[in-house]
Parts: C-alpha cells; sequence; structure tokens
C-alpha cells in the first residue's frame, strides 16, 4: 500500500518541477528582444570576444556598407538571396550589435548576460536602465534651471522696484519732498541757457524727473515685495549659500532654547516682533513694510502671547465685519448676489 503512495508522490513532483520548467525561461537561451535578441552580437559583426574597438569599427563599416538600403543593390555579387527587405533587417542588427559592443560599459553587461544567462530579469533590468536613463546628466540639468530661474527673479524684482519708484514720482508727498531737496542741493537751479546748445523745455523736463527719481531711490526705503533687489536673495545664491543658512539657524536655535527656554531670560524687542511675525504668518518683507505705529501698537497689545494675539485676531474680524457691513459698496453686492447672483444678465451700471 505504501508503494503506490510513494509512487502518487514522486508524479506530483515530476508534475511540479515540468510546470516550473514552463513558466521559467531557459537559463541557456538568449533572450529575444535583448541586445541582438537570440543571435550573438559577436557572431553578426564577426569578431571574437577578445576583439578591441578598432576592429569592432572595422567589421561594422564593412557590413554597413554591405547591408545599407542606400547602397543595397539586388543581384549584387555575394548578396543573391538577399531582398531590400531582409537586407535591411540585417543592417538594423548590424547596427544594434555595434551600439551594444563600441561601449564599455554596455558590453560590459552585455558579456556578463552571456556568462550568466540563468540571471534573467537582472538582465532585463541592466537593459533597461541603460535604455531609459536620460542622456544628459540631471546635475548640469538642475543647474540650468536653477540659473534660469535666477535670472527671471532678479529682472523681475528689478521691474517691480523701477514699478514702485515710478509710481512714487507721481505721489505728490513724496513728490514735493524730492522736489525740495533737489532745490535745497542745487539739482534744479533752471538758469537761462543761451546759444545754439540751449536745451530744449522737453530736455530739462526729463531730467528734472530723472533727477526727482533718483532723490526717491536714494531717500526713500522700500520695503516689501517692491524693495531694492539684491543679489543674495535670488535662488542661485540661497542654494550656493544654504550650509551657512542652516548652520546659522541651527545656532541661533540653539541660543534662542539656552537663553528664552532653560534660562528664562526675557524677550528683546527684536525677539518680541520675531514672535509676533510668526503668529501673524507674515514674512520678513512683509512685517518690514508695515508702518511703525503698528509695529508699537503690536508691542503694546503684546502680541507675542499666543493667547493675546488670539483675542486680537478676534476683534479685527469683527472690525472688519462691521465695516464691511456699513460700506455701500459691500451692501450692493449682497443684495446683487441675493437678488440676481453671477448666472444672471444684467443691465446695471453697477
Amino acid at each position: 500500500m505504501a508503494a503506490p503512495i510513494e509512487f502518487v508522490r514522486r508524479m506530483k513532483r515530476t508534475n511540479i518541477l515540468i510546470l516550473l520548467g514552463f513558466l521559467i525561461p531557459s537559463a541557456t537561451a538568449l533572450i529575444d528582444g535583448l541586445y541582438c535578441g537570440t543571435a550573438i552580437c559577436y557572431d553578426v559583426l564577426g569578431v571574437t570576444r577578445d576583439a578591441t574597438k578598432p576592429e569592432i569599427a572595422r567589421a561594422y563599416r564593412q557590413l554597413a556598407r554591405k547591408y545599407h538600403p542606400d547602397r543595397f543593390r539586388v543581384g549584387d555579387p555575394g548578396l543573391a538571396d538577399e531582398t531590400p527587405e531582409s537586407a535591411h533587417d540585417k543592417f538594423l542588427l548590424v547596427a544594434t550589435a555595434y551600439e551594444t559592443l563600441k561601449d564599455e560599459e554596455s558590453r560590459k553587461d552585455y558579456d556578463y548576460m552571456l556568462d550568466h544567462p540563468e540571471e534573467y530579469y537582472s538582465h532585463y533590468y541592466a537593459y533597461y536602465r541603460r535604455r531609459l536613463a536620460p542622456k544628459v546628466d540631471v546635475r548640469i540639468v538642475i543647474l540650468v534651471t536653477v540659473c534660469a530661474i535666477s535670472i527671471f527673479q532678479y529682472y523681475s524684482w528689478w521691474s517691480s522696484y523701477n514699478e514702485a519708484i515710478s509710481y512714487l514720482s507721481t505721489v505728490p508727498k513724496y513728490r514735493i519732498q524730492a522736489t525740495e531737496l533737489a532745490r535745497q542741493q542745487g539739482l534744479l537751479n533752471r538758469t537761462r541757457e543761451k546759444g545754439r546748445g540751449r536745451r530744449s523745455k522737453d530736455e530739462i523736463r526729463e531730467e528734472e524727473e530723472e533727477v526727482i527719481r533718483d532723490i526717491i531711490k536714494n531717500k526713500i526705503d522700500i520695503k516689501g515685495g517692491y524693495q531694492k533687489p539684491k543679489i543674495s536673495d535670488i535662488l542661485l545664491c540661497r542654494v550656493i549659500l544654504f550650509p551657512y543658512y542652516l548652520c546659522a539657524y541651527l545656532v541661533w536655535y540653539a541660543c534662542w532654547t539656552y537663553k528664552f527656554t532653560l534660562c528664562r531670560e526675557q524677550y528683546g524687542d527684536a525677539e518680541k516682533f520675531y514672535l509676533i511675525r510668526r503668529n501673524m504668518k507674515m514674512s520678513q518683507s512683509q512685517f518690514d513694510s508695515l508702518e511703525d505705529h503698528q509695529k508699537e501698537t503690536f508691542l503694546e497689545r503684546q502680541l507675542w502671547i499666543k493667547e493675546k494675539y488670539e483675542v486680537f485676531k478676534e476683534e479685527q474680524e469683527e472690525e472688519m465685519k462691521m465695516k464691511m457691513a456699513v460700506d455701500p459698496r459691500w451692501k450692493r453686492y449682497r443684495r446683487w448676489m441675493k437678488n440676481e447672483g453671477p448666472g444672471r444678465l444684467t443691465f446695471a451700471d453697477d
């Protein structure tokens, strides 16, 4: 009775091995779809595995001249059995073999596949990793991208700064102050010019406008998003100086923790402004653009304390709601949304 049971077990093992044999690719066969497929690249070019690069290149040139579609002619000596289609396929195979063997890394991977055919999936990975890898160094692409962004940043900031200067030169408050300073410095002395070299009124006016713009640039400290751009603020400099900024931040954080957490020291004005800005979630440039009396109000209200800032925030929201409630434009908007809405065609002027 034991013999039939043992026979059944052996049959099961045999069937499992046969099934695995069908599922697992043959370890002795070349892989179709990789490199030269089922052909050996060295045999395609007619060279040995010890062939040098010049020998491989020479063999490729000879076969390329022989099977190239522009040179192939039906009935050529030695190619009587070839058709244009078969010659084209052979040319592609020769080109693939040359592309595989001319590169040292690719040739190394191919030789490893010939010596270790059992590592089926690793050969697929090595082949497609090389085929799909970018031809350009990623570091160069990143560097060029960062430089392009930095140039765009710098010129856009200069454009914003010039727009701010042009706007301030039209504001009566700043224009009167700049004109008075220019007269005190003797830059707007309109002496009559005589002779052929005298300037026209338009030229004098343009010169005065330029003098006023220069005074506004030098005397008015523009803060916020329209401040004068600096090279150190662009992305490229930020990336280069990132280790310095990181070390500076770690040192600052360690000093902050030691002074105000461990030693329980009192906050100074700079520390209080930092906590207020963090509570308000404002950037440094946004906070710097605020008026001095606003900052003094923040200090008086002790807004560096989280609880007091929450109270201040609620007060500001309530005040904004009250202003919006009495604002006639907001009333018209609410009445329009209630009665008509954005989906209704209307010919009202407002």
